[in-house]
């Protein structure tokens, strides 16, 4: 039986990798051992962040509304409790986005929670 070289998979396989680890510093950029460790901790990371972002954004949308809200008189709690019983269905992103880019507009969502 003839030898059977692994030369065309097993190079795929490996291009295939320092490809996607292209950019990482020194050997992990260029040595196939450091280069596929370091690309399964970046897609581990990928994979953690892609999460992490939504929560982030959360968080800096209800800062912003909470800064917004708090010029006109009210706290972030009280304001969204009130939106809630207004029946008044917007969201945090769009409320962030209405505050940053549109106060008066924003006003007057503020003015009618508080009715």
């Amino acid at each position: 039986m003839p030898r059977a070289r692994r030369g065309f998979k097993a190079r795929r396989r490996r291009k295939k990798i320092l490809k996607i680890a292209r950019g990482n510093y020194g050997a992990r950029s260029r040595q196939f051992r450091s280069a596929i460790e370091q690309v399964h901790n970046s897609w581990e990371d990928a994979y953690r962040h892609r999460r992490q972002k939504k929560r982030e954004f959360r968080r800096l949308w209800i800062a912003r509304i909470n800064a917004a809200v708090r010029t006109h008189g009210l706290s972030y709690s009280k304001f969204i409790a009130r939106l809630k019983k207004a029946g008044i269905g917007l969201d945090r992103k769009i409320l962030a986005e209405l505050a940053f880019q549109d106060p008066g507009g924003f006003k007057a969502v503020v003015d009618a929670a508080k009715r």
